[in-house]
């Protein structure tokens, strides 16, 4: 297990004597993680569910609040919300501390948005299965959360931002991402859920909404993901970043491009022409702006390809590099209108929204939980061998599903376009729908070996405390 649990850099460990012990806020960090895995879980059931119910083996027929659509947007909140949101916090705690060496503005409020956070996502839940969800894609939290989340959003940047603006000269790179993400999630947040509901109709408000459902991606969680494999690989490869300047290539490129990208979740729609044109040439440009960050973090590892295979963290967050890649150039061909006459409304685009939010963000998290947890429980992994599987069953199963569901959406609009019964495009997609369930099934076993192997550690690391 020395690749997984003893990968100590040399420059963190030769500069830990000036790393206060009480800097980070260790036991915080797991309770985020512990979080986060928890809410991956439920959000894994609804997948299930939704799963089952479209092969019609659903178990919970007829039962008003179980209902397919409300467990959907359960899966889709719990995903956003309760595992990334959660990751992120956990990750935050432990790298800006470091980064500063200042702590965070107070342990207090540290505390408290973990506990309200979880009120907000558990409280989004459960109003969504009341039925109190709100008519905007990725914003179903009902309107009696929406303030409270924002006021929980606005104390996340105070904490954090206390160290980074007491921190005197340059700033990392790492920290103009976390900075950018603090400003843009509350932003983004505010726009999404209240101008549509409260401001804006029409298709003006569907506008509104698909800029929101892109930003929450690209201003959300892509720069906290991005600040987060600035900050890990130098440490696990032992070497710099290959080029800052391709770095702030990166920062800018996303700071400029992605806000304009998210009109493209609804062309062919009555929104205006020149709207739609933008988002398309912005998309396309990002794809551009990611494959400078790609060549950076190859031209990182470069030399030191073997990482790959002996350090998992390495090998998670390179992975969920290369998807990203893919995500994004499956993206800059899918936004033009000809290639939305095809899949516009179909499994494709299921598809991939599985392969950016999982196979990209949520192996980087793994990756991080793989590297962190034997520091947080001074332990090594109990298994090496559970660590294997539960990114060959993570990444073989997100890979089955992603190709299936393409797969799927041209069948499916070509089943369309023939202007064919829709049962004839239902019942055409019936085996693909089967394959996605079995997919699923493996990405859930996937989690639950890293599970076991977290308990056992667990486990080791009360026995040893004991002993000690």
């Amino acid at each position: 297990m020395s690749e997984v649990a003893e990968t100590h850099d040399a420059t963190q460990s030769n500069s830990s004597a000036a790393i206060p012990r009480d800097l980070v806020i260790e036991r915080l960090v797991c309770w985020y993680f512990v979080a986060a895995l928890t809410y991956l879980f439920i959000s894994l059931t609804g997948g299930l569910l939704m799963a089952l119910q479209l092969v019609q083996w659903n178990p919970l027929q007829g039962i008003e609040y179980l209902s397919p659509g409300r467990w959907r947007m359960i899966h889709t909140n719990a995903i956003a919300y309760g595992f990334l949101a959660n990751s992120f916090l956990g990750a935050l705690h432990w790298a800006i501390p470091r980064l500063t060496l200042k702590p965070v503005l107070h342990r207090g409020l540290s505390y408290f948005i973990f506990v309200a956070w979880q009120v907000v996502v558990c409280a989004t839940a459960i109003g969504i299965m009341m039925g109190h969800a709100q008519g905007v894609e990725w914003g179903e939290t009902p309107t009696w959360i929406d303030p409270l989340a924002l006021v929980g959003l606005a104390l996340v940047a105070v904490n954090f931002m206390a160290p980074i603006v007491r921190t005197e000269g340059p700033l990392y790179v790492t920290l103009w991402y976390f900075v950018a993400a603090f400003v843009w999630t509350f932003l983004t947040y505010a726009m999404g859920n209240f101008v549509p509901e409260y401001f804006v109709p029409g298709t003006s408000a569907g506008a509104v909404g698909g800029l929101f459902i892109h930003d929450l991606v690209g201003l959300f969680v892509t720069p906290l993901g991005w600040g987060l494999m600035y900050y890990f690989v130098p440490i696990l490869l032992q070497k710099p970043v290959w080029s800052h300047g391709l770095s702030l290539v990166g920062f800018w490129g996303l700071a400029f491009f992605y806000p304009l990208n998210g009109i493209h979740h609804f062309l062919l729609t009555p929104i205006p022409d020149f709207l739609e044109y933008g988002a398309i040439v912005s998309t396309i440009a990002v794809e551009f702006v990611v494959t400078t960050v790609i060549i950076n973090f190859f031209g990182t590892i470069w030399g030191s390809g073997r990482a790959v295979v002996t350090n998992l963290p390495i090998r998670w967050f390179y992975t969920g590099m290369v998807l990203y890649f893919v995500t994004c150039a499956q993206c800059a061909m899918q936004v033009t209108h000809t290639f939305q006459k095809l899949i516009h409304f179909t499994d494709w685009v299921v598809g991939h929204a599985h392969l950016v939010m999982f196979g990209v963000f949520s192996m980087w998290l793994f990756g991080i939980m793989t590297y962190l947890f034997p520091r947080l429980l001074k332990q090594s992994w109990y298994s090496r061998s559970l660590c294997e599987w539960h990114y060959w069953l993570s990444l073989g199963g997100l890979l089955v599903m992603f190709i299936d569901l393409t797969l799927a959406g041209v069948f499916q609009g070509y089943y369309w376009a023939s202007l064919q019964p829709w049962d004839v495009s239902v019942q055409g997609s019936q085996p693909f729908w089967v394959t996605r369930l079995f997919a699923g099934l493996a990405i859930i076993g996937g989690q639950l070996a890293f599970m076991f192997n977290l308990w056992m550690t667990w486990r080791l690391s009360k026995r040893a405390k004991a002993v000690a």
